[in-house]
């Protein structure tokens, strides 16, 4: 798994970056709408859960995993939170008795073997909403090991003849810190 980098924590043990609690990635914020109304939302390698509160906070049921579930301490009993502690990368079967999500949320985190799991865990009218680091990352810091770099145009092939893509870019951010970075929105328009 990718390590993540260390964070404070304010009181209520949410994650703080230098300018107060991490929000969102705006990828994720602008393509929320898609999932569909009360659809449970599958936040894969949830870290400190920024995502897993943003979907909890729009009324989805969200099933949060990480190997390290110590960023979710404030929610525990929260009603619609089901949080796995789960090493992604041990071989067990993903996901968790093969269930589908209306939408699988990934950010900062890249397991090629876990790619096709991903996809067939779209449900029908769900979403894939996945934003992690690109090639070209290395010379801005880490993560620079190859295989935490998606190649250029992995995560679209990664769904080809599987979901329809809606948004997609490999690009280089100024903002929070430089970063290369591919970003993909797509959509399972399978039937129910």
């Amino acid at each position: 798994m990718t390590a993540r980098p260390s964070t404070a924590a304010d009181r209520s043990g949410r994650s703080r970056g230098p300018h107060g609690p991490r929000a969102p990635s705006p990828w994720v914020e602008r393509f929320a709408g898609l999932v569909p109304p009360d659809g449970t939302v599958l936040d894969l390698a949830c870290g400190t859960g920024r995502h897993t509160r943003f979907f909890l906070d729009r009324g989805h049921p969200v099933l949060a995993m990480d190997i390290d579930l110590a960023g979710l301490g404030d929610l525990a009993g929260r009603p619609g939170l089901e949080a796995v502690r789960a090493d992604l990368e041990d071989g067990n079967p993903f996901p968790p008795g093969d269930r589908r999500f209306a939408a699988v949320v990934v950010t900062r985190y890249l397991y090629r073997p876990l790619m096709p799991a991903l996809t067939r865990a779209v449900a029908p009218g769900g979403v894939l909403i996945y934003e992690t680091f690109a090639k070209g990352n290395e010379r801005f810091g880490r993560p620079r090991n190859p295989d935490h770099l998606a190649r250029p145009g992995e995560l679209l092939e990664a769904v080809r003849g599987r979901l329809r893509v809606v948004a997609y870019e490999d690009v280089v951010l100024d903002k929070p810190r430089p970063a290369a970075v591919q970003r993909l929105c797509a959509v399972n328009e399978g039937e129910s």
